[in-house]
């Protein structure tokens, strides 16, 4: 068994293995956490607004998020509406997407920026898009 792990090593790094012997870099992030980032609505419309622009205070975040949830513009949404969605993306959608590497949040600014599994997150996002929320990802995008 040991010579199997030491052939995966070698066809996980070596570019002259066939292709379907040559496995992704150990720092490209699998498949399950890429679904697990992507689960819930609020943490793709965090991702889709990442396509628009890769920098967001967590403030503008939750307006964005509860304009959509209510189905009203962005000045129209309540203190309530805003604060439990900025509560859930403070506790629960940021941190996780901070865990898997797909966001960097700075506690100070409470600002949100793109992070080492940001692209690959977004290019399953991008595949996956117009299939599961093309109006979720209209409304972040700023297209609607």
């Amino acid at each position: 068994m040991g010579g199997d792990s030491d052939s995966g090593e070698k066809a996980r790094s070596d570019a002259s293995a066939p292709p379907d012997k040559q496995l992704p870099p150990r720092d490209i992030l699998d498949i399950e956490p890429v679904y697990e980032a992507l689960g819930h609505s609020r943490r793709r419309y965090l991702c889709y607004t990442l396509l628009e622009d890769t920098e967001w205070s967590l403030t503008d975040l939750a307006t964005k998020i509860a304009a959509w949830e209510n189905d009203v513009p962005d000045h129209a949404t309540t203190e309530a509406q805003r604060e439990a969605v900025y509560v859930s993306l403070y506790h629960a959608h940021v941190p996780k997407l901070v865990d898997e590497g797909v966001v960097a949040f700075d506690d100070a600014t409470e600002t949100i920026t793109t992070a080492e599994h940001t692209e690959q997150v977004l290019s399953a996002l991008r595949g996956i898009g117009a299939s599961l929320d093309s109006d979720q990802e209209h409304h972040a995008r700023g297209d609607r």
